[in-house]
């Protein structure tokens, strides 16, 4: 390592961006003790150039604090910097979590299963992404040619991914123009979510490094094919156990399994504000897209909000090993420690209750009659942001998930990118999107 090489501290914000101050590696191990000041407003800035209205000013600051086990330190090309980083917790200054700290907010979650399931939470993410430059044009969808056309940008991501113990296991070009998708084994509770934040920001190292621009944003252009970002889930007990899979249960659910997607159904609408919380997610969403229109669980069923995924084992012992539940209404314009800290809390709401298992769904809701759905207890999910935000008001379980001040902050905050959204075209908006995500 050289004198003059930086590491950088980096926390993922209320708007899923990764934030950061950068500071001498020599300087590291002074600061993982109290990290570097960041002012409590700065939580309420816009994937933009705005702040939105706080609870804040200019008042107080926090701690961004250095998790030393999420710290990477990578050599993609011997030409340039290496991409050298750790993940931060939010403190504040008497060391205990900031209440608006999203990965706080998620281990809080975790340890809240743990201690009333007694399960531990495994988290994977398939993350879409789309590659932009002059000379990469039209491509077929799924093909050898789209991805050996970026083989040195894909040759250097997947090293960097490998080098960084990301658990990569697929790497594969998807239906969009450009298009590709990456997916990580799962890993048990709060490296789950940092491999995703972490992820993320390799793909769009390597993509600099080879002359390109990586997005992950959910609508690359109103009409263009968008990107998910689809969260994959499993419970394991005490003993390393599959814990989500029932040979016997509906869908192959255990009771624990079923009871969790209840719970997440219920509070879909409420849960859209946080998993798909920009404007422009809304013009992915929808029926017949392959992401999700309808509050429907289903088993391997695309269309639904959460989609049993069975295992490939043909041996009934090990068909619990590969077995999850994923959850389709989410993109990366989440932070992803929100969205699933929320999730989590959804799920272990509905186990507390009680609630029976969803009435599984197959097909396409959209192609069933207004009556059919309204019989079978199918809603239509959020159509936009202001609407999911209205459901988030109104479900008071899930603000009450938040404290007073991050759901005065956290709205405040998407209401103003709903006006900005307003006061703009959906394809500039889609254009702006683009180059933050």
């Amino acid at each position: 390592m050289s004198a003059g090489e930086l590491i950088f501290l980096v926390w993922n914000d209320l708007v899923g961006i990764s934030r950061t101050r950068g500071v001498p590696v020599a300087e590291y191990e002074r600061r993982k003790q109290h990290g570097l000041g960041w002012a409590l407003a700065g939580q309420s800035m816009t994937p933009f150039e705005d702040l939105a209205d706080n609870p804040w000013g200019p008042m107080d600051e926090v701690r961004q604090t250095p998790d030393d086990e999420t710290r990477r330190r990578l050599v993609l090309r011997p030409d340039f910097p290496p991409l050298h980083l750790a993940l931060c917790d939010s403190l504040n200054l008497d060391g205990s979590p900031w209440e608006c700290c999203t990965r706080s907010f998620l281990g809080s979650a975790l340890a809240d299963f743990k201690a009333e399931t007694g399960l531990d939470l495994h988290i994977a993410y398939e993350n879409e992404f789309a590659l932009f430059a002059e000379e990469l044009g039209w491509a077929a969808p799924f093909s050898l040619d789209a991805v050996r056309r970026i083989a040195p940008f894909a040759d250097l991501c997947v090293a960097a991914l490998i080098d960084a113990g990301l658990g990569l296991e697929t790497f594969e070009p998807e239906y969009g123009v450009g298009q590709f998708e990456i997916t990580c084994g799962p890993a048990a509770g709060l490296a789950g979510a940092d491999r995703v934040v972490l992820t993320r920001e390799v793909v769009r190292e390597a993509a600099r490094q080879s002359g390109l621009r990586a997005t992950f944003t959910p609508k690359p252009a109103p009409d263009a094919v968008g990107n998910g970002c689809h969260l994959h889930l499993s419970f394991r007990d005490a003993e390393g156990r599959p814990a989500a899979f029932d040979a016997e249960g509906p869908g192959e659910l255990s009771e624990v399994a079923a009871r969790f997607c209840a719970g997440v159904q219920r509070h879909v609408a409420a849960l859209c504000a946080v998993t798909a919380p920009s404007p422009i997610s809304y013009l992915r969403l929808g029926p017949h897209h392959w992401s999700c229109g309808y509050d429907i669980v289903g088993v391997q069923n695309r269309e639904a909000a959460v989609r049993i995924c069975p295992s490939p084992a043909a041996d009934p012992a090990e068909r619990g090993e590969a077995f999850n539940i994923e959850i389709r209404f989410t993109d990366a314009t989440a932070s992803p420690y929100l969205a699933i800290g929320a999730i989590v809390r959804a799920g272990l709401q509905g186990i507390r209750d009680g609630l029976p298992c969803p009435t599984l769904v197959d097909g396409e809701p959209d192609d069933m009659s207004e009556d059919e759905r309204k019989e079978r207890g199918i809603n239509r999910l959020p159509t936009s942001l202001e609407e999911a935000l209205d459901a988030f008001g109104k479900d008071e379980r899930v603000t009450g998930w938040f404290t007073p001040t991050m759901v005065q902050a956290y709205t405040a905050l998407k209401r103003h990118e709903v006006r900005l959204y307003a006061e703009s075209r959906p394809q500039h908006m889609c254009q702006r999107y683009m180059q933050v995500y």
